[in-house]
C-alpha cells in the first residue's frame, strides 16, 4: 500500500489493570494512553478515530469486557476500506487454553487475551477479524500480554521463538501478564457452579452469544476460518513468545510509572528514531531493548512476508 494514498486511520486502544483482584496489574492503562499520544502526534490519527476502552474507574465509556472489546474491534474492521490503517493494542493478561484434538491423545495450546470480565478472546477470533479485511489495508494488532506469540490463529512467523535465555542473569523484578488456566477455570467455576473442567461450558453459560468463537463453533468450522488468505492484511507484534511471559512494571520496580515492558520497549524505540521503521525492525529493536534490560521475553511478529517489511502503521 502506498502511504500516500491512506484514507483512514482507526484504533482500539485496550488497558486491563484488573483492579482490586488478586490478578491486579498496574502499568497496563499508561500504556495504551502512552499509546494514544504517540498514535496522535507520529502518526496522524483522528483522536476521534482512536477508542479508549481501560478499567480505571470512570476511565473510558465503557469497561474492557470481552463483549465490548470485540464489538469495539468488530465496528473497527466494518470500517475498514482499501488503504486503511487499523490498529489495536491490548495491553494486559493473557493465557493459554488446553484443547484436545480430534483422533490424537495430546492437547494443542491456544494462545487467548483475557478481558476484565474474563470473557476471553482467543487465537480465532483474531484470524476471523483479520479475515475481514479488505485487501489492500492494513490491520496491526500489538499485544502486550503473556503467550501472546501466535495470537493470530495460523498467521505466518516472521520473527520467533528464541530459546537462548541466560538464567545466570540478574532479572527485573515484575509480575508477569499471565492468568493459568487453572485459575481462569476456578473462577469461572465458581461463577457457573458447573462441575467441569471444559472451559468451554462455563463460557457459554456466562456470556453466551458473546463468548469466543473457539468454544461457539464446531471444530470443522474453525478449521475453516483459520485458513489464511495467505497473504492476509494480519500483522502480530507480540510482548513474547507463545511459551513466554510478558512483565509489568509497577511503580516502584519500573523509576516511578508503571509500564508494560514491551509496550515501553516499542514506546522507546518510537522515540529514539524518528524516521519510519519497519514492522521487522520495530520487533528487532524492542527485542535488543528488552534484552539489556534482562527481561526473559522475546518479542515476536506474524505477518505475511510484504508486511514484515513494511513500515510500522505506514507512517507518513
Amino acid at each position: 500500500m502506498e502511504k500516500g494514498l491512506i484514507k483512514k486511520r482507526l484504533a482500539v486502544l485496550v488497558g486491563c489493570n484488573y483492579p482490586n483482584t488478586s490478578h491486579e496489574l498496574h502499568g497496563c492503562i499508561n500504556d495504551v494512553v502512552a499509546m494514544r499520544e504517540v498514535l496522535v502526534k507520529r502518526f496522524g490519527f483522528d483522536p476521534s478515530h482512536i477508542e479508549l476502552l481501560t478499567d480505571a474507574p470512570g476511565g473510558s465509556l465503557a469497561m474492557p469486557t470481552g463483549a465490548n472489546i470485540k464489538m469495539a474491534l468488530g465496528q473497527m474492521v466494518d470500517k475498514a476500506e482499501v488503504s486503511d490503517v487499523l490498529f489495536f493494542h491490548f495491553s494486559g493478561h493473557g493465557t493459554q487454553i488446553p484443547s484436545f484434538v480430534p483422533g490424537h491423545h495430546f492437547r494443542r495450546q491456544d494462545e487467548a487475551i483475557v478481558p476484565c470480565d474474563f470473557n476471553l478472546i482467543t487465537d480465532v477470533d483474531m484470524r476471523q477479524l483479520v479475515n475481514r479485511i479488505p485487501k489492500g489495508a492494513s490491520f496491526t494488532i500489538l499485544s502486550d500480554s503473556c503467550h501472546s506469540g501466535g495470537l493470530i490463529e495460523k498467521e505466518k512467523e516472521q520473527i520467533g521463538p528464541n530459546s537462548s535465555v541466560n538464567s545466570n542473569r540478574a532479572l527485573p523484578l515484575h509480575k508477569p501478564k499471565t492468568i493459568p488456566f487453572e485459575s481462569i477455570l476456578s473462577h469461572l467455576t465458581s461463577l457457573t457452579r458447573i462441575n467441569t473442567t471444559d472451559i468451554g461450558s462455563h463460557m457459554l453459560e456466562l456470556f453466551g452469544d458473546d463468548a469466543s468463537l473457539r468454544f461457539r463453533v464446531p471444530r470443522l468450522e474453525l478449521d475453516l476460518i483459520a485458513i489464511s488468505q495467505n497473504p492476509d492484511e494480519g500483522i502480530l507484534l507480540s510482548g513474547c513468545q507463545a511459551n513466554e511471559t510478558s512483565a509489568d512494571m509497577s511503580p516502584t520496580e519500573g523509576g516511578g510509572k508503571a509500564y508494560g515492558a514491551f509496550s515501553n520497549a516499542v514506546q522507546l524505540v518510537l522515540r529514539e528514531n524518528s524516521n519510519s521503521l519497519s514492522n521487522r525492525k520495530i520487533v528487532v529493536m524492542a527485542r535488543k531493548v528488552l534484552g539489556a534490560k534482562h527481561f526473559e521475553q522475546h518479542p515476536c511478529l506474524y505477518c505475511s512476508d510484504e508486511n514484515a517489511d513494511a513500515t510500522f502503521l505506514l507512517q507518513i
